[in-house]
């Protein structure tokens, strides 16, 4: 069965292993460099992380690695369990305890993690952004008086991106926006601390409208290790005040993907993203 990968961070229980047993001898650092290069070589790693065992415990260290592919994590937990990869002893390794009852809502990846994740399935030539507009909408006022007791009401710098990220071998792209505000005192501040906060919005926006972009978009891996993706336009409401904005801005259109290959039709047919009981099959 195809698993799915989307640009969120990985809160799954089948998405994350625990590893204990790890030996007292290494530092905390060392132990983290050792883990993520015996782990990453089964997928790529969101996060590894190291903790001293309980005081009540023996002396070492357990870590909690969390893989984006849940394929990937179980293929680790097969072949690292009980062996004794950078230390004399073996380690044991686990998936995560799944409890269902409990729901976490997807949170969104930032615009480093989503390029790692996009350099990882579609190779760093595999994909590509397109600015299209990036435009200030701050109104800052000037003190014409300086010796003017009356306070001016609180400013902010404002910047509005609209970006393209596109996958030509796909044939899909995927639109984002972003709007930054960041308070600002031109006065207290001085010239350049301003300069500075203004190129800093301008980044920022930038980073959230690719962010955004990616957010819309469906890594699908099938058992044949082919790629495809699956375009998803966000459902989310945008906040009023940012509508009223970015009306009449810009108007992006919204390709949708296009699948390749009979695998992926096969695929599809039969998979809803409705479906939220979607679960992937245990391997023997």
């Amino acid at each position: 069965m195809a698993e799915l990968v989307p640009f969120a961070v990985p809160i799954e229980s089948d998405k994350t292993l625990l590893v204990w047993q790890l030996s007292s001898g290494p530092t905390a650092e060392a132990l983290h460099h050792s883990l993520f290069t015996a782990f990453s070589q089964f997928g790529l790693l969101y996060s590894v992380r190291v903790f001293p065992n309980a005081a009540v415990a023996h002396p070492g260290f357990y870590a909690v690695i969390k893989f984006y592919s849940a394929r990937a994590a179980r293929r680790a937990q097969k072949a690292c369990d009980r062996k004794q990869l950078f230390q004399k002893s073996p380690v044991k390794v686990r998936l995560g305890t799944r409890h269902k009852a409990v729901q976490h809502q997807a949170l969104a990846l930032n615009s480093s993690r989503c390029q790692e994740l996009a350099n990882y399935y579609f190779g760093f030539n595999g994909w590509s952004k397109r600015i299209i507009k990036l435009q200030e909408l701050s109104d800052l006022e000037e003190r014409e008086n300086e010796d003017s007791m009356v306070p001016l009401p609180k400013q902010s710098l404002k910047f509005f991106c609209a970006l393209e990220v596109m996958l030509p071998a796909y044939d899909c792209s995927s639109p984002g926006i972003g709007l930054v505000e960041e308070p600002v005192d031109k006065v207290e501040e001085g010239p350049l601390s301003f300069l500075m906060k203004r190129k800093t919005a301008q980044k920022l926006a930038i980073q959230k409208a690719l962010s955004d972009a990616f957010q819309k978009l469906l890594i699908v891996v099938l058992e044949s290790g082919k790629i495809a993706v699956e375009y998803r336009p966000s459902e989310d409401i945008i906040d009023v005040r940012c509508e009223e904005e970015l009306h009449g801005l810009i108007q992006v259109h919204c390709s949708p993907w296009k699948q390749y290959g009979q695998e992926e039709e096969e695929y599809l047919s039969d998979f809803s993203l409705e479906e939220e009981e979607f679960r992937l099959p245990e391997l023997d």
